[in-house]
């Protein structure tokens, strides 16, 4: 591992406690050039991990505060007519919107309604947006941080299944450990923490990890074991639906990105497993309407590493 992600992990660590696995899974899907959503209940540091995460990394930062009222043009910018000093003449010009940034936070994203959710759509597959028929690029990299309420919570509207599968991992931070809640107690404001941090990746070195996660070596043994996974989800599991091609790549380079961040340039079966929830449980829904098992836990729990 560099050591300048070394530096960055342990930024991340002192300000989030106790979520060590959470935070190298979110660095993890930052270098496998993915986006993250994070499932709490308020008050969790959801908020304070993206903060943390655009600081640590020096990206170019946006909030979008979702609502039922947001509108696309929100979120993606809009074209306003300019008359040029002193005349009648002007023309359209484009004003950008929050999205063009390098790190976006879709805050309370399942609060807004499904159009406006929409409009991240292309956003998140290509990394560029079309406004009134023209087509305009987005910074690199361009991560997207969103955050949901649960969705037995009053005034959400659940992410539809398109918009979901754009999002490379979910994850929970749960509550707090009683060591690390006592810490919480008893020290600085987190807020105040994430503003003194210091970004200790340049735009060249995080570029560099990126690329080097591509590099991670995965043996014929590995993919064998990656590949019965997805024939499972496809064929014997009972979902509505298996892991689809984009699922599958999904999964191949988050668990090179794990990898990668656990300090190795070889992938073992144990990246595949750890990475599993967070990459799958959003994408299958059980044909049966639920079970004693998460997706990734009946995946575990009956897919052989070897045959």
């Amino acid at each position: 591992m560099s050591r300048a992600l070394t530096d960055a992990l342990q930024q991340l660590n002192q300000v989030i406690l106790g979520k060590e696995e959470q935070i190298k899974m979110s660095v993890s899907c930052l270098l496998a050039g993915g986006h993250l959503l994070i499932e709490d209940l308020p008050g969790m540091g959801k908020t304070t991990l993206s903060h943390a995460l655009g600081a640590v990394l020096g990206l170019k930062y946006n909030r979008i505060q979702f609502t039922s009222d947001l509108l696309p043009a929100d979120i993606l910018g809009v074209s306003i007519f300019e008359k040029e000093p002193g005349t009648d003449l002007g023309r359209f010009r484009f004003h950008p919107g929050p999205v063009f940034s390098q790190l976006l936070l879709a805050d309370e994203i399942n609060r807004a309604t499904p159009k406006s959710q929409s409009a991240l759509l292309e956003a998140m597959e290509e990394r560029q947006v079309t406004v009134e028929g023209e087509t305009r690029a987005l910074p690199e990299p361009f991560f997207v941080v969103a955050t949901q309420n649960p969705v037995n919570q009053s005034g959400t509207f659940p992410l539809p299944e398109s918009q979901l599968d754009r999002f490379l991992m979910r994850i929970s931070l749960g509550y707090p450990s009683e060591s690390a809640e006592r810490a919480l107690l008893e020290g600085k404001s987190r807020r105040d923490m994430v503003d003194q941090l210091d970004p200790v990746l340049s735009f060249e070195e995080l570029k560099a990890l990126q690329q080097r996660v591509d590099q991670v070596s995965a043996s014929r043994s590995v993919l064998d074991y990656l590949q019965r996974i997805i024939a499972f989800t496809r064929y014997e599991a009972g979902y509505h639906y298996g892991l689809s091609p984009r699922g599958a790549q999904a999964l191949l380079r988050a668990s090179r990105a794990w990898a990668l961040v656990d300090g190795r340039e070889h992938l073992l079966p144990e990246d595949i497993q750890t990475v599993l929830p967070s990459v799958v449980d959003h994408r299958l829904v059980d044909a049966a309407g639920g079970g004693a098992h998460t997706p990734s836990g009946r995946i575990l729990n009956t897919v052989p590493v070897l045959v």
